[in-house]
């Protein structure tokens, strides 16, 4: 049993969309324990019920349409009573409740548990059988673990939306993802379609209905070809069980299989590659389901026809212009600088991506560009958005499908208090960041692309807290030369001279990756990452280094800063390869000079080892966002996780007002880039503590700018010395939030729920 268990937990694992997974469930526990009837009832928190997702023998037209409130029906009473219910006779139980549309009056024997995570129900699991008997000990422990076992599975897919959108496919759908860049917009949905993925084509009517069919033969035709030439390269290498597999393949694409039902589909109004998405999974979702193990391998064969016949409709389309709408939100799987880059700016308002988290190149894109991005968003329906209005919320991390015409009007509303207020702040964007009372907090900029660079910015702030430079590793096909990064070096020190530049040596892995060094690992941000990655690979660290001290002749405004440092021997080592490249380049007639150096207090390790570190290195840069993760071990792009992780948790503050009095102590400066820095009520309270130096990105500056401007230093201090007395996260943000209204500042604060 526990084998069964496994294997079974394993598939839903696997799953490539909440859908498939109840599918998985259904009809492997149906196997599993010999029953009649497996069913799943998922709970619908907007309408307070539960609602029939997937059934193995109930009739399959009762899916989404079948509910129960808490205590309504033999699912309602498991829902509301929070245990198992095993009956032998379930129709004569007063809370039986009769759904004409199941056909469940076949059925005598009931088995339901609830599926809880974390003390919440999250739905039903149901077995049913014909003849009056009760289900055994072991049934129901078997059935209770399985629960169990599936319910970390369905809390993602709830927290992402993915419930909302099943039982209400056509009306207001609420999903989750990882807040990636600030900033609120309403539009309509671009859907980049990965070349030949199925799971991401978007349903579209057909312009031209006869070329739509011509395409579609024209590319089935090219796929048939291309299956014969493979079939007669092998046939001297395979069986002729083997090659009779390649038969198969032609009778599938033949006329009367595959091409008819896609053609009856366009000719039903749908574009091809729609068309041909919508039978494919249709046919693969079919076989996926019965128990016959050679049909369920037919369904791979079937996938990977339609990815073909994909493949070459999508080579046909390449070569027409693309029309984007006025507001253009660009959806996908995964979202490329290139792919942004096709859009005109001036349509462009906002980003969605399955895939990606607020480190990713295009976060740090949308951020430089200031539009509003949502990632990492796993089950988003790609193929259901092309077209869709949409709310994109860059500040909560989340997307609203098809808003209601209240949603649209309130965000409309918030969008135009964010717009007003920008052109209030832009006047001050020239002034010193000063308390009321003259004490100064220096303003730093976060970049990492040469497109930042401006007169204008560099005018508002106080030089670059934090230049990424794996940014221009990513957009390149393998690693840049000396001579290359030299000159993208010299251009950031040079457009901000003679402010200082932070550079942050290569900060590749955790979800970092460039795409010519791939670190697949179990566990990312445990792993290779930051100093280690360099630190083993001194030839690509030398080479950086000597880049950067190359840029920097002259201009002396060159700071180097060492990322995820957690030892002392890890300094050492680096310090020994600067000194190296100090003496190669002067050595071929440079005028270089030793810059300042600093590490990143990111790792916890790293608080417990200021002093050791103050005697080698120049400055602190206290990453706020890693520091964060890590004393909260929650990890901040994984959506299953991420409404755990937050700056604002009474563990990083006290952590943070430590070691600002132990920076202060050892005479170090230190500064504080991340998030929270970021953020008008965090700025404050880092000043509060002792922190001088923040760090942001751009478009933060004029909301954490006119919050210091505002305040007394003291009040920050009072902020401080009341907040760290919070015990709960809870109480933390209420009193922060309470504390800017008494100031007049929470309209600089991004939107609440409650507000």
């Amino acid at each position: 049993m526990l084998e069964v268990l496994r294997r079974i937990i394993q598939e839903v694992n696997g799953a490539r969309s909440l859908d498939a997974a109840l599918s998985i469930i259904v009809r492997r526990i149906r196997k599993a324990m010999q029953t009649d009837v497996c069913s799943v009832y998922l709970r619908n928190e907007e309408h307070d019920c539960f609602v029939l997702m997937d059934t193995i023998g109930l009739n399959s037209g009762a899916i989404g349409h079948v509910t129960m409130r808490p205590g309504e029906g033999l699912v309602g009473l498991v829902g509301q009573r929070e245990e198992p219910l095993n009956l032998e006779n379930a129709p004569a139980h007063p809370g039986f409740r009769y759904f004409a549309e199941t056909g469940e009056e076949r059925y005598s024997s009931f088995l339901g548990v609830p599926i809880i995570h974390q003390r919440r129900v999250l739905g039903v699991l149901v077995v049913q059988q014909r003849e009056m008997r009760r289900f055994e000990e072991g049934e129901e422990a078997f059935l209770i673990t399985m629960a169990a076992q599936l319910s970390g599975v369905l809390m993602h897919a709830l927290a992402t939306g993915a419930l909302a959108r099943l039982s209400d496919p056509d009306g207001q759908a609420m999903l989750s993802g990882v807040a990636a860049s600030p900033g609120m917009a309403i539009g309509e949905a671009f859907v980049v379609i990965p070349p030949a993925n199925l799971e991401a084509i978007p349903e579209r009517a057909a312009e031209d209905i006869e070329l739509e069919v011509r395409r579609l033969h024209d590319a089935i035709g090219r796929v048939r070809q291309d299956i014969r030439l493979a079939a007669e390269r092998l046939a001297s290498r395979i069986s002729a069980q083997e090659q009779a597999l390649f038969d198969v393949y032609q009778q599938m694409l033949g006329e009367a299989a595959l091409g008819q039902e896609v053609e009856k589909r366009i000719r039903e109004g749908q574009w091809a590659p729609g068309a041909l998405a919508q039978v494919v999974r249709r046919h693969v979702q079919y076989l996926e389901r019965v128990d016959d193990d050679y049909l369920r391998e037919r369904a791979a064969d079937v996938r990977d026809l339609g990815r073909r016949v994909l493949a070459h409709l999508q080579q046909e389309s390449s070569t027409r212009p693309v029309q984007y709408p006025e507001q253009t939100l660009l959806v996908g799987d995964e979202i490329s600088a290139a792919q942004l880059g096709e859009v005109p700016r001036k349509k462009l308002v906002g980003l969605v991506a399955a895939r990606g988290s607020n480190t990713s190149h295009v976060a740090i894109l949308a951020r430089a560009m200031g539009i509003p991005a949502v990632l990492g968003m796993t089950d988003l329906p790609l193929s259901r958005l092309s077209g869709t209005r949409m709310i994109v919320d860059g500040h909560r991390g989340r997307l609203i499908v098809r808003p209601d015409d209240d949603l649209e009007a309130r965000y409309n509303s918030l969008i135009e208090e964010e717009r007003a207020l920008a052109e209030v702040l832009e006047g001050e964007q020239s002034l010193p960041a000063e308390t009321r009372d003259g004490e100064r907090i220096r303003l730093m900029v976060n970049t990492g692309l040469t497109a930042e660079l401006s007169s204008t910015l560099s005018a508002r702030v106080d030089g670059v807290g934090l230049y990424r430079t794996e940014v221009p590793f990513m957009m390149h096909q393998r690693f840049p030369s000396e001579q290359e990064q030299a000159r993208l070096y010299r251009d950031q020190l040079s457009g901000f001279a003679p402010l200082p530049v932070v550079m942050r040596t290569l900060d590749i892995g955790g979800d970092k990756d460039l795409p010519y060094f791939p670190i697949e690992e179990a566990n990312p941000f445990l792993g290779w990452r930051g100093i280690r990655v360099m630190l083993d690979h001194p030839e690509v660290l030398m080479v950086q280094l000597r880049a950067m001290l190359r840029a920097a002749e002259g201009l002396d405004n060159l700071r180097l800063l060492l990322p995820m440092i957690s030892s002392i021997e890890e300094i050492d080592t680096a310090l020994r390869l600067l000194d190296r490249a100090i003496e190669e380049l002067r050595e071929d007639g440079l005028d270089v000079k030793r810059p300042r150096l600093g590490v990143m207090i990111e790792v916890p390790s790293a608080l417990y080892l200021l002093d050791a570190l103050a005697t080698r290195v120049d400055f602190f840069s206290v990453g706020s966002n890693d520091l964060t993760q890590y004393l909260l071990a929650v990890d901040r792009n994984n959506a299953r996780v991420a409404g755990l992780y937050d700056a604002c948790h009474p563990a990083v503050l006290h952590a943070l007002h430590r070691l600002a009095h132990d920076a202060e102590r050892l005479g170090i400066s230190t500064s504080v880039c991340g998030e929270l820095a970021g953020d008008p009520a965090g700025a404050l309270l880092l000043a509060g503590m002792g922190f001088r130096t923040l760090s942001m990105n751009a478009t933060s500056l004029p909301r954490v700018r006119a919050a210091i401007r505002r305040v007394e230093s003291h009040h920050a201090s009072t902020l401080v010395e009341e907040t760290l007395a919070l015990p709960t996260l809870t109480e933390v943000h209420a009193h922060l939030f309470q504390r800017m209204s008494e100031w007049g500042l929470a309209h600089l604060l991004p939107p609440r729920d409650d507000r």
